[in-house]
């Protein structure tokens, strides 16, 4: 006989949850080596593998004039010993499927058990004594300050340099920031004294996670790290961080290439691990913005489609220096929109009670996240790090989880109230001045105007009057003369251009090869060595694709159309007077340039920039639609050189959201290498 209970349960009401799991941690073995480094031992037989990470707990370190010395230590670092070359050290690591990572201050080992003793020994000489030549100094000096010019123009890039330097202040450690003038001011002599000033066993741990016996890793760690010898102490001193905003304020930097903005919403806090609010800030910043369902996310990206996501972060520090941050990257027709909802959300977390769905939700994430890390032996010994470099009690991470079911909804509305500081926020707001500056001026919050660099300058001129005399037509006339004249350009029928590409954050740098016929055809081949080609997009004048990952997807009908119109490979020689209008003279880099409307039968007009000193093409806007979002492809024009009596630009960089490719030209051929079977 069946017996039913389902009329014994009220489904209208949510269960109550249920007990913090129990937390029973692996205690790591402790020794310490005659030279005071600390070792934890986390045994874990389970795979034949062991990692070593070592940790030099220094205190935040200010490099002022100099800044970017630890990056070319860090680059340094790991590429061979003073007995074993650079070639022969990265050899070996890779026979024995070894890894083996440098930073400025830690290092990180792994191998199969049974190679453990060599990689050791190979950490340990790299750590000790270290290959540092002048010769790869210069090869690391060169790459950085190529990082940094791609970094540039990157909204992201300027967002985090400018947040950092107006939070904590320039001559903090979290506030200063490297630029060429600070690379360049580095010499080889430099990057010898930070090695022997700060990489040293002073205040260094070693984590060892793996099949491994601890007895054997005492013996083995003292055998290659135990002759390590100690440095003289260092004295730094810690500037205090710049004080908070006396009032909500937006901070606005121009960026004229910005196709989006970057807002982010930022105040100090003094928060640490064992302080009696951590886990009540945890839980209040998981419902504001540290998930998918969380408030930002949920207004800004799902209620008004502003952005691809929205977060809020809160920092924990020892040295009294972290930050609150909420923000977004956001379309810059609705800049200002998004900082109104962005602080709405935030003083709504801290007025109105969090309803009881979104409290249970953000703890069970918080209990799911910690019971599933536990899996992983490298936690233990994190969590064991952690425990002595945040001096927290033993037993932290053992009751984490009923602290954290512990918060209330009062502890959240208290700590959003205590950290989350919208009355005394900075609102860095990075973006296209020209296209947003005018909306959030009427938001009525005040602006400061800082440039690129952090520093205070005043608010931006976007438009200055048109010269008497100038029209669309005759700057259209003058890019057509300055760069070589009708005449040539009417006899260019095909070009040849070979590229090395730029992609800002890529681990690789590939390769292009692209090709133009008139009137309209267009071939680009994007290659990886080693990969071979891995993009590629053809136009044959009648229909196109884009192939990658092999898949070919035709071009859309739009863009078909949009392509078919084109008249030639040149299109200022075919524009239609009656489509062009000259809007303004805007500023780009620190140059005036005509700013020019192309209309479009099917869509948004197209913008081109000219210089309207040399009368080159800089910048053209395109706009397109996808998935119901207005898409735009920002592309740079520059470094124009002579070939076959017509001036080509030999940097092109293009920019459509947050991807960017910069292409240099390495050889441009004309009327040359192009034939009719390069786009079939």
């Amino acid at each position: 006989m069946a017996v039913g209970v389902n009329a014994q349960i009220d489904r209208s009401v949510m269960p109550q949850p249920g007990p913090a799991p129990k937390i029973t941690l692996e205690v790591p073995d402790e020794f310490e080596l005659k030279n005071g480094i600390k070792v934890l031992v986390v045994e874990n037989h389970k795979l034949p593998r062991v990692s070593y990470t070592l940790t030099i707990d220094n205190k935040p370190i200010t490099e002022g004039k100099k800044a970017g010395v630890s990056s070319l230590l860090s680059a340094m670092l790991g590429n061979g010993t003073t007995t074993i070359s650079k070639d022969e050290f990265n050899d070996e690591i890779d026979f024995l499927g070894a890894s083996l990572f440098f930073g400025a201050q830690s290092a990180y080992a792994s191998s199969l058990t049974k190679y453990s003793d060599r990689i050791v020994e190979l950490m340990a000489d790299a750590a000790m004594n270290p290959l540092l030549t002048k010769e790869e100094f210069e090869k690391e000096k060169e790459k950085l300050l190529e990082s940094l010019k791609s970094e540039a123009k990157s909204v992201d890039a300027i967002a985090g340099r400018v947040g950092g330097a107006l939070s904590y202040g320039k001559k903090h450690p979290r506030g200063e920031f490297t630029t060429e003038e600070t690379v360049n001011n580095v010499e080889f002599g430099d990057v010898l004294a930070f090695y022997e000033k700060y990489f040293n066993p002073n205040n260094a741990y070693i984590v060892v996670v793996g099949d491994v016996n601890s007895r054997d890793v005492k013996k083995q760690l003292s055998k290659y790290f135990g002759k390590w010898e100690k440095a003289a102490s260092v004295d730094v001193t810690i500037p205090e961080p710049t004080p908070n905003a006396q009032y909500t304020q937006i901070n606005f930097v121009d960026m004229p290439n910005a196709v989006q903005s970057n807002i982010s919403l930022t105040n100090n806090v003094d928060l640490k691990m064992n302080d009696e609010d951590y886990h009540s800030v945890l839980i209040a910043n998981k419902i504001l913005g540290g998930g998918f369902n969380s408030y930002l996310n949920m207004n800004l990206r799902e209620e008004h489609g502003y952005t691809y996501g929205a977060r809020s972060n809160v920092g924990t520090s020892r040295w009294n220096a972290s930050r609150f941050t909420a923000g977004a990257s956001v379309r810059n027709a609705v800049t200002d929109s998004a900082v109104v909802e962005t602080l709405k959300e935030i003083n709504r977390i801290k007025t109105e009670p969090v309803e009881t769905d979104a409290l249970t939700n953000a703890k069970a994430k918080y209990v799911g996240d910690f019971v599933l890390a536990l899996e992983r032996p490298q936690t233990i010994a994190n969590y064991a790090l952690n425990i002595k470099l945040n001096d927290l009690p033993k037993d932290f991470y053992s009751t984490y989880l009923e602290k954290i079911n512990a918060v209330t909804k009062e502890d959240v509305q208290r700590v959003a109230n205590k950290y989350f500081k919208t009355e005394n926020a900075r609102v860095i707001v990075v973006g296209k001045g020209s296209e947003v500056l005018e909306n959030l001026e009427k938001t009525g919050i005040p602006i400061k105007y800082y440039d690129t660099y952090a520093e205070p300058t005043e608010k931006p001129v976007f438009s200055k009057p048109i010269p008497e005399g100038v029209t669309a037509q005759s700057v259209i006339k003058g890019y057509i003369a300055a760069v070589g004249g009708e005449d040539n350009l009417k006899k260019v029928n095909t070009v040849l251009m070979n590229a090395d590409v730029t992609i800002p954050g890529a681990p690789y740098k590939p390769t292009a090869v692209m090709k133009q016929m008139a009137p309209n055809k267009s071939s680009m081949e994007l290659m990886i060595e080693g990969m071979g080609t891995v993009m590629k997009q053809n136009f044959d004048g009648e229909n196109g694709y884009q192939e990658g990952q092999g898949q070919k997807i035709p071009m859309g009908e739009t863009e078909v159309n949009s392509r078919k119109e084109e008249k030639g490979l040149y299109p200022e020689l075919y524009i239609d007077a009656s489509t062009i209008t000259l809007e303004s003279v805007a500023t780009i880099e620190g140059k005036d340039v005509y700013k020019i409307s192309v209309a479009n039968s099917d869509g948004p007009a197209d913008v081109r920039y000219y210089d309207v000193e040399t009368g080159f093409l800089v910048r053209t806007e395109e706009t397109s639609e996808a998935g119901g979002q207005s898409i735009v492809t920002v592309t740079d024009f520059s470094n124009y050189k002579e070939v076959n009596g017509v001036l080509m630009p030999n940097t092109m960089k293009v920019t459509t959201g947050p991807q960017s490719f910069e292409f240099n030209m390495t050889d441009i051929k004309i009327n040359e290498g192009v034939t009719e079977e390069d786009f079939k």
